[in-house]
């Protein structure tokens, strides 16, 4: 079944029902001592199938949380670290951007070897190094003010090429554990842990750097990554690969249209993937709607998690600490936006709406929601800067829906590529977004143009997404 097509299967979305397992089916499941009758027989074969797909889900949701947390330490540091090295807005521009650069070209890449070699291992190297590379940036504050500025600039790069996989990851683990109608609050769910990091790590980070110094939140959140891969390695497997899933659960995916064979240990291919095989997605309509919307909303994501602490104590003079505990606010409301467009999708979809509907309705009302940080440029109220950024940050949570859209259209051979490519065209506003605000800052001594760039790209975005069409998912035997 395709995963587009909604599911007959009322119980999809119920999180404990009972299901008749065939014994050679369920190892889980005992015979009926002799002597039973037929009903206490036939009762003994009733067994609840396992949710271990809730615990993956939560291994994603915190293992993502401290990736965000890793790159968004700068923003919260960014401050104390231009006033040490005396560098300007434009050069931490610079900065914010190195990690986007490696992580736009690390996508491709990052994606084929997801497709060969699977999510689990991939992913569990990636968190080791990434974390190691995260502790290295404390150390650039014992160097020399230029080396210091060139160290930490590699430093960045290499975190944004080791963390290339992990979104694409991310989206084939949940295509594979979970099925069609309860996607889209799986998929939500990991994507806004960027939510949840702001608003626990980010207070803590700035805490951290007020107290203490700003070299420790590097140390602090390089020591958690090191920690959390040797829990993943220990706890995150395949379906079909846990020790821990019966027959239930497994059918449970597999008929909700979970693609559940994605990461299948040692299951050939029936082809191998390759490069080429994106032109299948490059040549599509469709997926030109998806990523330029995915761009815009990536636009949104990079302000706030670089651009934002800096713009509260620069530009609204809060304190380091005060920024971190204030950035928290719209991170909440993040993360609510985030819950409620998971919902919304599911719920949709399980009343007989249209995928395509489904997925439109959250995405376009969110980053129309997201534009309304242009308000702050006509405010000297904090308490209203606050809603209004809430809102913005509420409607950007809302489209974290967006993920769904790789598992909807991508071929299934090929779906870390597709995520990665769908990653790519969004970050390059990783890329372009720090860096032209930090020229719009210096060359104005204001944030306002910034708003103005940032609420264009949510209205953007917006436009795109309601411009993407019916909502199919493609074949590889297109290009032939």
């Amino acid at each position: 079944m395709n995963s587009h097509t909604p599911s007959n299967d009322n119980s999809v979305g119920t999180p404990v029902i009972a299901a008749v397992i065939d014994p050679l089916e369920d190892p889980h499941r005992m015979s009926a001592p002799a002597g039973l009758s037929t009903g206490h027989a036939a009762r003994s074969t009733v067994v609840k199938r396992t949710k271990v797909r809730y615990a993956i889900l939560l291994m994603l949701f915190l293992v993502t949380a401290i990736n965000v947390g890793d790159r968004a330490a700068l923003s919260i540091t960014g401050a104390a670290i231009t006033a040490q090295l005396h560098i300007s807005s434009v050069t931490l521009g610079y900065m914010f951007s190195a990690f986007a650069w490696a992580y736009v070209l690390g996508q491709l890449p990052g994606g084929l070897l997801l497709d060969r070699f699977g999510s689990v291992k991939v992913y569990g190297i990636s968190l080791l190094l990434w974390s190691v590379i995260t502790a290295l940036q404390g150390m650039v504050g014992f160097l020399s003010a230029s080396f210091a500025v060139g160290s930490l600039f590699a430093l960045r790069f290499l975190l944004g090429l080791i963390e290339s996989p992990v979104y694409p990851a991310n989206s084939r683990l949940v295509g594979a554990w979970f099925p069609t109608k309860e996607r889209g609050l799986a998929t939500v769910i990991f994507n806004s842990s960027m939510y949840l990091s702001i608003a626990l790590l980010a207070p803590m980070m700035g805490l951290i750097a007020h107290k203490v110094s700003w070299e420790a939140v590097y140390w602090v959140m390089g020591g958690l990554g090191i920690v959390a891969s040797a829990v993943w390695f220990k706890l995150v497997k395949t379906p079909q690969g846990h020790p821990l899933v019966n027959a239930a659960e497994l059918r449970h995916i597999e008929e909700g249209g979970g693609i559940k064979e994605i990461d299948t240990p040692g299951k050939k291919p029936r082809r191998k993937p390759s490069l080429k095989d994106l032109r299948v997605l490059l040549r599509n309509p469709m997926m030109w709607s998806i990523y330029l919307g995915k761009y815009c909303d990536t636009s949104l994501q990079y302000f706030f998690i670089t651009w934002f602490p800096v713009y509260l104590v620069k530009y609204r003079g809060l304190n380091i600490m005060e920024a971190g505990a204030l950035a928290a606010i719209p991170a909440v409301c993040g993360l609510l936006g985030a819950l409620c467009g998971g919902a919304v999708c599911d719920v949709l979809l399980r009343r007989g709406v249209s995928l395509t509907l489904a997925r439109k309705i959250p995405l376009v009302c969110g980053m129309t929601m997201g534009g309304t940080l242009l308000l702050c440029n006509f405010t000297t109220s904090m308490t209203l800067v606050t809603v209004l950024m809430s809102i913005a940050i509420f409607g950007k949570g809302v489209v974290a829906v967006d993920w769904t859209l790789v598992t909807d259209t991508a071929p299934p051979e090929i779906a870390g590529m597709a995520g990665g490519l769908f990653n790519m065209f969004g970050n390059i506003s990783g890329i372009v977004t720090p860096v032209v605000i930090g020229y719009v800052v210096l060359l104005t001594g204001s944030f306002e143009g910034a708003m103005y760039l940032v609420a264009g790209h949510a209205f953007l975005g917006a436009l795109a997404f309601l411009s993407m069409g019916k909502i199919h998912r493609l074949s590889l035997s297109a290009q032939t």
